[in-house]
């Protein structure tokens, strides 16, 4: 079935507010916008179609917000407002870190009304899975602002410095998994990163160390290029929150791992079908996802049974 691609850009435009200035051209939705869409995909690595579909405009919001100098979105580590609890079904429930921001907290990220299954009033939400992401952003407000554009929704993000943001109650399910079944039986995080090396010098500009570059990683099989990792604070939030998802919701500390206890860096049936309880990468439920390639559960997860 072949796609109007000029009405689809222009569909696409209006939903996202992305202009086709974005890739140096007019404002016409007209064949040479999409020649110059085509173009910039194959320079960022990805399928070139000449659609601005959610994932070009993800990769274009980043590249223009990288072209910011001043660090407007930055909030230091050591000046947010300290809080210390998530939220279940309305109830608030311990967390061991004090940078957690809350929806309605002041500068708190909040997520669209009618962007997630509401489950408010009805009895309390059994998840069995946590599903880790990177955002593919410069930073959780950045992330929340794309996320609120293509109308879906995250649990938590975890910034730059380490601060747990949570935008959604946990007792709705978020649309972040892609499948309305893994939606409705998981809780999802989306760790700041945007991946790309030549991300590096914003990081630097903006006022935070250099990022790790995380190399030899694999994903459905495929080697992929050197890319930038996780800071270590937010591998340590990382952790906190997991362990008080475990306490609050019993889902168990175990990933998916084959014969000989190694992470499965791809597909698990056992993820797609439901079948799994336990934190798993996006990766291990759809071969169109590879966050978090070389995050290692196995190893995370077993410092935080330690602290149990």
């Amino acid at each position: 079935m072949s796609i109007d691609k000029n009405f689809y850009n222009q569909a696409s435009s209006a939903k996202l507010g992305w202009d086709p200035s974005w890739f140096g051209e007019c404002c016409c939705f007209d064949e040479e916008l999409v020649v110059a869409v085509k173009k910039w995909q194959r320079k960022a690595r990805l399928t070139a179609d000449g659609l601005v579909g959610p994932m070009t405009y993800r990769r274009i919001w980043t590249e223009r917000e990288s072209l910011i100098t001043s660090d407007t979105l930055h909030s230091n580590f050591t000046t947010v407002s300290s809080n210390n609890h998530i939220v279940h079904n309305g109830n608030h429930y311990p967390i061991d870190w004090d940078a957690v921001i809350l929806w309605n907290d002041e500068n708190g990220l909040k997520t669209k009304s009618g962007q997630y299954y509401s489950f408010a009033g009805k009895p309390d939400r059994k998840p069995t899975m946590f599903v880790n992401h990177w955002d593919v952003c410069l930073s959780s407000k950045s992330c929340a602002n794309v996320l609120a554009k293509r109308g879906i929704s995250i649990h938590f993000c975890i910034d730059n410095d380490g601060t747990i943001y949570q935008l959604l109650d946990t007792q709705h399910g978020a649309w972040h998994a892609g499948g309305r079944s893994w939606n409705m039986d998981s809780i999802g995080v989306e760790i700041s990163d945007a991946y790309y090396p030549k991300y590096q010098d914003t990081y630097v500009k903006r006022g935070f160390d250099p990022r790790p570059v995380w190399s030899g990683k694999t994903c459905h099989g495929s080697n992929l290029k050197d890319f930038l990792g996780f800071y270590p604070v937010q591998l340590e939030a990382l952790k906190v929150l997991w362990k008080a998802v475990h306490r609050i919701h019993g889902i168990p500390l175990e990933c998916p791992t084959d014969d000989d206890g190694n992470l499965v860096t791809t597909v698990d049936p056992r993820c797609t079908k439901n079948e799994f309880s336990g934190f798993v990468n996006h990766f291990n439920l759809t071969r169109k996802k590879i966050d978090c390639a070389g995050l290692d559960l196995v190893g995370l997860l077993d410092q935080v049974k330690v602290t149990l």
